[in-house]
């Protein structure tokens, strides 16, 4: 079905977990080049593992929070831990997912959350038809996947769009969003980590960059600026420039926003496929659990690693690599978005 040239990739990566509350685990990913596999001498050692988020913190790793529990009071107690409030109206960006889709993130789950914010559910139309392409089949889907009966919902390009400009881009030179986008002060990109048909996987920088852009918008990434007309022309574009396309989008929305964001990310109903698939294929891999942090890149890295580490990955990690979609998160550390390398801080006990 794909006509880019998807390049396979293969990125090995290593995660000591240990248990115990406030026991941070720093990340070796981001020391990988791009196309080689680590070996043992690049994995970090336990005697070089720092054991208080403190000490994490003077090396200049951005943190990751993690708690293993999925439920309402945990999201709460993993915002909290972020230690940034949310100012003025508040944006909550998820997706609320296509008709005929059953893992986007459950209305119940998030509600404590979104009222904690007192935020507005946020998105915008699709690109590629199906069940949002218009903003009254959009609102329809939230009313019948019950996002509509938890907050106010808003489809930020129903008025029309505006366009960011991108400063950290050499493939687009603006993001085209939703017109809505200015009536908000802060975002909280709340993401379905999971795969993704196009980018390999969808997590903090795909919700926040495609999520956030309107129709054209959406295009304008997928196609790397040279389009806004079509959704076909996405498939005649060189997959990495649609990959890097996405991490300036990202860029340009942080800048708009003025970093007022946060980020949040739950890996459950792990498919390969995206909430925006009709027909998602099954979950072959355990849900993991919430992680957030205020780094958007660092917050997919601890997610891609994780799937790595896990033993029933195999199928997600596949779909990665065959979109090489661990080269969103390089160009995005290129340009200065965020960090590859983290401290993965786990919450539980």
């Amino acid at each position: 079905m794909f006509r880019t040239k998807f390049k396979q990739i293969s990125v090995l990566v290593f995660i000591c977990l240990l248990l115990g509350t406030g026991v941070v685990l720093l990340s070796s990913a981001g020391q990988a080049e791009k196309g080689k596999e680590n070996t043992a001498e690049d994995k970090v050692q336990p005697g070089s593992i720092e054991r208080t988020e403190e000490a994490q913190n003077k090396n200049g790793a951005p943190v990751v929070y993690m708690t293993s529990d999925i439920s309402s009071d945990a999201l709460l107690k993993i915002y909290a831990k972020l230690g940034r409030e949310l100012p003025g109206k508040v944006a909550v960006k998820l997706s609320t997912g296509e008709p005929g889709g059953n893992y986007f993130l459950n209305p119940d789950l998030i509600k404590a959350l979104v009222h904690e914010v007192d935020g507005t559910i946020v998105e915008c139309n699709t690109a590629y038809g199906g069940g949002r392409a218009s903003t009254a089949m959009h609102k329809q889907v939230a009313i019948d996947h019950g996002f509509a009966a938890i907050a106010e919902v808003d489809i930020m390009d129903e008025e029309g769009e505006i366009n960011l400009p991108v400063s950290k881009g050499t493939n687009i030179s603006e993001d085209i969003v939703g017109s809505h986008f200015s009536n908000y002060d802060s975002f909280m990109i709340l993401s379905h980590f999971k795969g993704h048909a196009m980018g390999g996987f969808g997590g903090a920088i795909k919700n926040m960059s495609i999520g956030i852009a309107s129709s054209k918008g959406k295009i304008n990434i997928h196609t790397a600026g040279t389009s806004t007309a079509s959704f076909r022309d996405a498939f005649a574009i060189d997959q990495d420039l649609f990959l890097e396309s996405m991490a300036e989008a990202a860029g340009a929305v942080i800048e708009a926003a003025d970093n007022n964001i946060v980020y949040i990310s739950v890996m459950n109903n792990l498919s390969v496929d995206c909430d925006c698939s009709s027909n998602p294929a099954p979950p072959t891999m355990a849900d993991v659990g919430i992680l957030a942090s205020l780094d958007p890149v660092a917050l997919d890295q601890a997610c891609v690693d994780l799937v790595y580490e896990a033993h029933d990955g195999h199928d997600l990690i596949e779909r990665m690599e065959s979109r090489n979609g661990i080269h969103t998160l390089e160009h995005a550390a290129e340009i200065g978005i965020g960090s590859r390398e983290y401290s993965l801080v786990s919450i539980d006990g």
